[in-house]
């Protein structure tokens, strides 16, 4: 049979709702291709819409570090489901994206039932758990897809190979309408400020009150300032608005990441990919992420690795931007530095070129399609 004419059965493993998007740009990436695939997986509605058989809902679920703890036992179900449908069904790969702590035990379900598995994206080993890397390298069967540039080199140093495929998050972006914001005439008093709390409930709950504290500190001083609100969907943004605090105002926006961040003249952005999408829009920022004081002093800083945590601090090798992570506490040392900066219209305007310039080598890749290139060529390859 024609390669062509063959339909290959995919198994997608996404554990929450930023996952949910990239597997849906990469399901659409492979059926614009010349082959045919049977998608299926657990996921979300962006998955669905592209073509994907749901049969385990996970982004709902999604939880983040010590928040997890409480959907142990979800997880478990989706990990004894995930053997049933390998046993029963046999698709030629499986492809697991992010949440490596989720995603470890469905790679290992799928290699004791003699599936290969492709890891998209790459586990950040380097950042929190460079231990993990023999099990890396036992369960990576078919491919390491990379989203940032260093990540290759970090592998191969440890025997794995691995390719930069581009940051699916930017490759929609035009570099042509990355613009350096100009703060010549820029007033705090008139400043227009983005929040963006994140897309996972545990990430909402620990860092929406705390961002409209900020806010509203920040807006007791500049009564002129603006806010807009970045939610994942319109259930988050329904979520946000029921415990906004009504004074600020705030106008809202649906999965707008990069275009609010091009608009507005500073950001507090929950740390993740966002930051990229940011940083990409040349938009100044501060990064924030909360944590249990308890659990980080025990565990969290000794087992994180890099300087710093953000991801765009990690990309430039320096804090570039503000970073609060974590924060335990007051907010106040949060607003008092955005305050400063946003005092300082020479700071904001080099940072946001400097923004600009840290993000042009990774922005425009065709990240979903460079992926689905090298799923077609596993599949190919394990048929011959």
């Amino acid at each position: 049979m024609d390669d062509t004419q063959k339909a290959y059965k995919i198994f997608f493993s996404s554990a929450e709702p930023s996952g949910d998007r990239l597997c849906a740009k990469l399901i659409s990436a492979l059926n614009k291709s010349n082959y045919n695939f049977e998608c299926t997986g657990f996921g979300g509605p962006n998955m669905a819409q592209a073509g994907c058989s749901i049969i385990l809902n996970t982004t709902e679920r999604a939880a983040m570090t010590y928040n997890a703890f409480g959907q142990v036992f979800f997880f478990y179900k989706a990990i004894k489901r995930a053997k049933t449908f390998f046993s029963a069904s046999k698709p030629d790969l499986v492809v697991v994206c992010d949440s490596p702590s989720f995603n470890f035990h469905i790679a290992k379900a799928a290699k004791n039932a003699g599936i290969k598995t492709f890891f998209y994206v790459a586990p950040q080993l380097w950042a929190w758990a460079e231990w993990r890397i023999k099990k890396l390298k036992s369960l990576c069967t078919s491919g390491l897809a990379a989203i940032l540039p260093f990540e290759p080199e970090w592998f191969a140093a440890r025997g794995l190979e691995c390719k930069f495929v581009g940051n699916p998050l930017l490759e929609d972006i035009n570099s042509d309408s990355v613009i350096i914001k100009n703060y010549k005439n820029f007033s705090i008093s008139k400043a227009h400020i983005a929040l963006m709390p994140g897309s996972r409930s545990a990430e909402i709950k620990s860092l929406w009150p705390p961002m409209l504290q900020i806010a509203r500190k920040l807006k007791a001083r500049h009564p002129g300032i603006k806010i807009t609100v970045v939610a994942t969907n319109e259930k988050i943004a329904a979520q946000l608005r029921s415990t906004e605090i009504k004074s600020l105002r705030c106008e809202y926006s649906i999965d707008t990441v990069f275009n609010t961040a091009r608009k507005v003249d500073f950001t507090f952005v929950a740390s993740g990919s966002a930051t990229l999408q940011v940083a990409a829009a040349a938009c100044p920022m501060v990064i924030m992420y909360q944590s249990s004081k308890f659990l980080w002093n025990l565990i969290g800083k000794r087992i994180v690795k890099t300087k710093y945590l953000s991801l765009v601090n990690i990309l430039s090798q320096k804090e570039l931007v503000p970073e609060f992570m974590p924060y335990f506490d007051s907010t106040a040392p949060i607003a008092n530095t955005a305050e400063s900066l946003l005092k300082n219209p020479d700071k904001l305007n080099d940072l946001s070129e400097a923004l600009a310039e840290l993000t042009k080598p990774i922005i425009g890749l065709s990240a979903s399609q460079n992926t689905a290139e090298m799923i077609i060529e596993q599949l190919i390859k394990s048929q011959s």
